[in-house]
């Protein structure tokens, strides 16, 4: 590096400037043309400048010498060169003004989870059911068992961190000594190295595998649902544990019934005739169907409880109800004989009135909405 510019002056100071004032200038020179802050043209010349000029005066008999002879002698002028340990100027300026860095060796890492959608029937989510799925997922290799090398061989211990998978590199600063510690780039923090790699993974310990895996599905099971396989997932690394299967599964729509909760909706249509005189009806339930007895006067929107009819609780005994709610079906055509006879009948019914409930005809309809949402 060329000298043709007075140290003193570079710093700012007189000759007869004190070890203190060397140290402070260089330090406010420092920060103010450190390449990592300031990006002007020239900074970095500059601070190398200062970095110069400081290794000269900071020093009793470098400064002597320059003081006498304009120069220090043999290998004077090389002094930035004390700090090509660092890998950029960011790790100068650390080390100047923010202490040592440390890195940590590897440890165990967990594999990665894994996630898988299965499709299930209404009736396989009400009273569960057993699914097999295939799956690819990462594991230790087979031959290797995952360590990487060769049967019969062994990883040897990495030279360059001597095992530990750090390496240490101290240097010298104008505060003093400082540690740095990084992560050793020949074995990538694990102390070992692959002399002879696996021939079937390798060297890398993994490999990729399709696996069948039964799925136990428990009845009362919803749309969105997920069940989680511990264990199920990716192999970890390093020695850590594998992941998880997380199995979501989607109910397909049954042509019947719809579900609220763990309550089952059904809705039943009946006839003019049944609402009116009353009936006996067969309702479909997810087991088996069940007589239902309809009383006369029937209206549009009641809803009859079967109990027990329902969905198994997920967590705790016990099951749902099936909530069946009438629908009066209106004929759209009738045929001679039944216009005439329904002609006889409405001569004798006068007038159609609302019928007398606990409930406001608002909150009737509240009702229903909600069965049926």
């Amino acid at each position: 590096m060329a000298t043709n510019r007075d140290y003193y002056d570079v710093l700012g100071l007189d000759r007869s400037a004190s070890e203190e004032e060397i140290k402070r200038a260089f330090r406010r020179l420092a920060l103010q043309y450190h390449p990592d802050r300031n990006k002007e043209d020239g900074a970095e010349e500059r601070f190398k400048k200062i970095n110069e000029a400081y290794e000269v005066l900071s020093d009793t008999e470098k400064r002597a010498s320059y003081d006498r002879f304009g120069h220090v002698g043999e290998g004077f002028g090389r002094g930035f060169e004390g700090f090509d340990i660092f890998r950029g100027f960011g790790d100068v300026f650390d080390a100047f003004f923010g202490g040592a860095t440390t890195a940590t060796r590897r440890g165990p890492q967990r594999g990665a989870d894994l996630r898988y959608g299965v499709t299930i029937s209404f009736e396989e989510a009400v009273f569960g059911c057993e699914k097999e799925i295939a799956i690819r997922r990462i594991e230790n290799c087979s031959l290797c068992h995952g360590v990487g090398s060769e049967l019969g061989s062994q990883p040897s211990r990495c030279p360059e961190c001597n095992g530990t998978g750090q390496v240490r590199r101290v240097q010298r600063s104008v505060f003093g000594r400082f540690v740095n510690v990084t992560t050793c780039d020949r074995c990538g923090g694990d102390g070992r190295i692959i002399t002879n790699p696996c021939h079937q993974c390798r060297g890398s310990g993994k490999e990729e595998k399709g696996r069948r895996i039964a799925v136990n599905i428990p009845g009362g099971v919803d749309d969105g649902s997920q069940i989680r396989l511990s264990g199920e997932g990716n192999a970890g690394t390093w020695g850590g544990g594998s992941g998880d299967l997380y199995v979501s599964l989607s109910v397909r729509e049954h042509p019947l019934f719809k579900r609220r909760g763990d309550d089952i909706l059904y809705d039943l249509p009946i006839n003019f005739a049944q609402a009116a005189l009353g009936d006996e009806v067969e309702v479909p339930t997810v087991e088996s169907p069940v007589t239902l007895k309809i009383p006369q006067g029937t209206q549009t929107g009641r809803i009859f409880c079967l109990r027990e009819k329902g969905v198994p609780h997920l967590r705790g005994g016990g099951r749902g109800d099936q909530l069946v709610m009438v629908h009066v079906i209106t004929p759209q055509s009738l045929d001679e004989e039944q216009r005439r006879l329904v002609k006889e009948l409405a001569k004798t019914l006068g007038k159609a009135t609302m019928p007398r409930e606990e409930k406001g005809f608002f909150q009737r309809i509240k009702d229903v909405f909600d069965a049926m949402s």
